[in-house]
Order: C-alpha cells, then structure tokens, then sequence
C-alpha cells in the first residue's frame, strides 16, 4: 500500500430499477446523504460522487463505476466509500475481488458503512455478505421472471410497444393504436396484399418521407442515449417491412418470451422454441384484418420463390466479397441467355441502381468471367512470388503501415483531446453558474474545479507531444500466415467459392473508363480499363494497381 495517508474520497452510488420500486431507504439521495455524513464525521474529504441510477449489481459494466476506476488510475483519491456492499455490486466473484483485492493492492481503501467493512480491518463476516448480496440478486431475477410469465399468461402487453401502437396511460400493460403510425401500418399491410414486394413498399416510404420506426422512437416516443440514438437510420429497409408483416400483434395478438437471458448475470440472449412462446389472442386493437395479413404473408417472397425454381439459375462465388466501389453496396447476378449462351451475358451490377430508391447508384458493371479471371491471374502472381519478392513487399509494407498508423493515432488523440477540453470548460462554466446560485459551496467548486484544470493541463501537454512518432504495427506475421496458405497451392486453374473466400476479403469494382471522347460501349471489339480493387485477407490491398485494362467482351 501507499505510505501516504490522504484523505480524499470518492463516494460510489448504485440503484437499480427493481431496487427503487421498493422504496426510499436505498434511493441515490439517502446514499448520498449518509455518506457525506460519514465523511464529516471520519475526516474525509468526499471530492465526487460517482453514481448509476438505474443499474442493476449484476455485472460492473456501469458507466458510473467505470468512470470511478479511471479516476483512481489518476490518482484522485485513495478511498471509495458505498452505503455498503451490495452498492458495489451483487456478483460475489468480482464484488469480492474489487473489495479484497484490487483496492487493497493498489493502495485504495474501501469502505461500506452499512455493513462495517473497511479494508484497513479484518472482515471476518465478508464472504458471508458477498454470498448473500448474490442470492438478493438471484432471487430478484427470480421474482422478475415470476411476475413477467404471470403477464405474459393473462395476456399482458410488457415489452416495448410494436410500430404502430403505443401503452396505455390507464393501463401500462395493453396496447392501444398509435395516432401517427398506425395509418402507416395499415398502408404497408394493404401495398403487400395487392403484391407490392419489401423493396418496393420501403422505396415508396422512403421517397414519401415517412420516418422509419426506430428513428420514430428516437425522435418522438422514448428516451436514448447518444450513442444508442446514433443507430437509428433515416430509411426504411426491406428488413424491416418483412419482419412487420410476419408480426401477428398487428393482428390484435400478444407474443412474447421469443428470447431468454442466458443466466442473471449475463446480457446475451437466446432464442426460444416456437411452442415454448407465450401468445395470447385478442389482447388489443388490431390495425390489420385476418384476409389482409394472410394476403401479405403469401406475397412475402413470392418474387423469390419463381426465381429459385428455376432450375439454371446462376450461383455467383463472389457474394459477399464483391461491392460497388461507387456506393459500397453489394454486387448481384445479372445478365440474359442469347442463343443458349449463359457465361458470355453473365454480369455483376450494383444492387443499389434500381429507380425506386430514394438515391440510386450511378452503377458499376462487370462481366462475370472477366472478374474471374483478373483475380485468377493475380492470386497466380502472388503464388508464383520468391522469397526475395516476398521479403520486399513485407519491408514496404511495413513503413506504409508505420506511417499510416502514425497518422491515425495521432487524429484520433488529437480528437478526444480537444473534445475533453471543450467538455471541461462547460463544465467549469457549469460549476461557477451553481455557485453563484448558491447550489455548490466555495471549498467543494475550488476542489472539482482544481481537478478539472489538472485533467485540462495533462490533455494540453498530450495535444504538445503529438508530434512524435509512434511504432509501426508489426504485419510481417499477417504476411507470414498469407504466403503460408499460398504456398499450399502450385497454380490455380479454376478459381471455385472455397479459394476465393481463403484468400480475398473483398472486392471493389468501379465504373468502366472508356477511351477519351467516347461517352458508350457500342461494338465488342472496343476496349475500356475499369478499376477493381482486391483486398486480400491478413495483408490487405497488394501495389497501386487501380485501374485495370480490360479485354473486349461484348455489349455493356
């Protein structure tokens, strides 16, 4: 431990939502209250409260804690304070590691008042509180899980309203129409019933303006943070139609528990058996007939399905790998049969050119074959590579990632450097208004406001030194593994889905150059370079290669 005993200290404060519906005596002000108490009394001097409202102790992935941790590293203070343990949390394992072990060796002393535990004495009765801070938590998770299946079973709606509906303000747990969304429902429903596929109903919104439903959420229903806002897209999507007009609550019926926690103390889930699913029928107001949620359901797909059956269809080993340079969107089959001619008018296009998008890509085109073989060829050079070759390529791409990662590095330092620096000068700004106001006193403002000019003085000395290199990233091991798998090969004749997918994480194909003067392909003899990029796994791109000449062909 720290030979010098200062008396700073954090207070930490944690409340979950089950815990706050029980009452007042755990609540984030009664923390608060009783530890500011305690450190007058005991001489500390409390510099912040860290708190998570709202958190459940089952795992320490707050942000309030973590934001604490960071601090400690700083060396803010040497003591954190709780209202006792299970305010640090409710997982026995790590709780106990945080409390016997990590404070402890790093000289941080840690004190829970409710429950007489201070790491600067014996804790005999410890292991006990930690067990039982558990089973709390388990058995919480339990009645939970009580009360929701005793929903779910008398047909109560508890999960986030659906698009088109909204809660009940009489009764939190039935759905009632959504006055703004559900007319969009019921248009998405009629369109596919008369036959219009997912795509075409999402290009029609989307061209119409209608705000898609997570972005709805965001902006007019519920509460999110940044980050979570930052997900929410400005488009509809053919996903989303599709999942809509299988949802039977439109219907006016209740499905839920399709998904269950792994354990209590995890956040995954997994999916759960369609006959274990609770559905309760007529639970609400439903936005769709019967007739027309069937018609819809037939349509789903039904494009699809005629092309399937066709038993000659052409099965591309480049989906997933190839993309339009232009857009980044996928590259599909497309093309025709002339004469009984398959390959010849077999060619990959953008999947993002077709009219009804809101923004449609000007378009890249390839000849399927063509890709075939410039990527034959080019994995046959890289196969045929000496040794000598190699080494070089491995030393030039060494400085070339040296120098890039420097650059990136020092961006992105650079960034979240000036970034705190703004949110410190609001919040100092922030601290003077409350003491003017009389909300924060003298001694606390000059304390935060001291630590925060401390933090500012370390970011403006980061900002100073940004000018001096970094190590480059060592890639000679990636390039090792790449030639590793390429020596297992003498020459490749026929590029098949397995080779490709071992070798090529991606392609990019651009638009056709065509000669200057020349604005359309219009006989086969003509020649054109086009740009394709291939992007190989574990060594990335290989030489400034952008654009490359390609053979006539045919009609583009």
């Amino acid at each position: 431990m720290r030979s010098n005993h200062l008396t700073l200290a954090f207070a930490y404060l944690r409340l979950s939502r089950e815990e706050a519906r029980n009452g007042e005596s755990s609540s984030i002000s009664n923390q608060r209250s009783m530890i500011e108490s305690y450190c007058r009394q005991n001489g500390f001097t409390l510099v912040h409260c860290f708190t998570d409202d709202g958190w459940s102790g089952g795992n320490f992935d707050r942000p309030g804690f973590q934001a604490m941790m960071r601090e400690l590293e700083c060396n803010g203070a040497n003591t954190v304070i709780t209202k006792d343990l299970s305010r640090l949390g409710r997982d026995m394992r790590e709780s106990s590691y945080y409390a016997e072990q990590f404070f402890p060796e790093n000289g941080i002393r840690y004190i829970a008042i409710g429950d007489n535990f201070d790491t600067e004495r014996e804790n005999i009765m410890a292991p006990f509180q930690f067990a039982m801070n558990e089973v709390y938590l388990r058995d919480g998770s339990r009645k939970v899980k009580d009360v929701l299946r005793n929903k779910r079973e008398n047909g109560s709606y508890c999960a986030c309203p659906p698009y088109g509906y909204r809660k009940n303000p009489t009764n939190r747990d039935q759905l009632i129409p959504d006055e703004m969304t559900a007319p969009i429902v019921q248009r998405i429903f009629k369109r596919a019933s008369q036959g219009a596929s997912c795509l075409t109903i999402a290009a029609e919104l989307n061209a119409d303006g209608v705000i898609p439903p997570l972005k709805y959420r965001v902006l007019y229903r519920d509460e999110f943070s940044e980050e979570g806002a930052s997900h929410a897209s400005d488009t509809w999507n053919h996903t989303t139609i599709k999942r809509m007009l299988k949802n039977p609550v439109y219907l006016g019926h209740t499905l839920l528990g399709k998904s269950r926690k792994v354990s209590v103390k995890s956040k995954k889930k997994v999916s759960v058996p369609a006959d274990e699913w609770a559905v309760t029928e007529n639970t609400h107001i439903p936005l769709v007939t019967l007739k027309e949620f069937e018609a819809a359901r037939a349509n789903l797909g039904r494009g699809t399905e005629r092309f399937m059956a066709y038993d000659r269809i052409r099965t591309s080993i480049f989906s997933g790998i190839a993309y339009c340079e232009l857009c980044g969107h996928a590259m599909c089959s497309c093309g025709t049969v002339y004469k009984g001619e398959r390959e010849k008018y077999w060619f990959l296009a953008c999947n993002h050119q077709r009219r009804e998008f809101p923004d449609p890509c000007p378009g890249a085109r390839i000849r399927y074959l063509d890709l075939v073989e410039l990527v034959r060829r080019d994995l046959n050079s890289l196969i045929a590579m000496s040794d000598e070759d190699v080494q070089r390529m491995v030393e030039d791409a060494l400085a070339l990632t040296a120098e890039a990662s420097r650059k990136q590095d020092k961006t992105l330092q650079r960034e979240k450097a000036n970034a705190r620096l703004a949110t410190i000068g609001k919040v100092i700004a922030k601290l003077y208004s409350d003491n003017a106001e009389g909300r924060l006193e003298d001694e606390r403002l000059y304390s935060m406001v001291d630590e925060f000019q401390r933090e500012a003085a370390g970011l403006n000395a980061l900002l100073a030194e940004l000018d001096s290199p970094d190590e480059a990233d060592d890639v000679e091991a990636n390039y090792q593994h790449f030639f590793e798998l390429a020596r297992q090969f003498t020459t490749i004749e026929d590029l098949d889905r397995e080779t490709l997918q071992t070798f090529v994480e991606r392609i990019e194909v651009g638009p056709k150059i065509l000669p200057e003067g020349t604005q359309k392909i219009i006989h086969r003899s003509q020649p054109f370079r086009q740009r394709v990029r291939i992007i190989y796994k574990f060594i990335g791109e290989i030489g400034p290669e952008p654009e490359r000449s390609m053979p006539p062909t045919g009609k583009s």
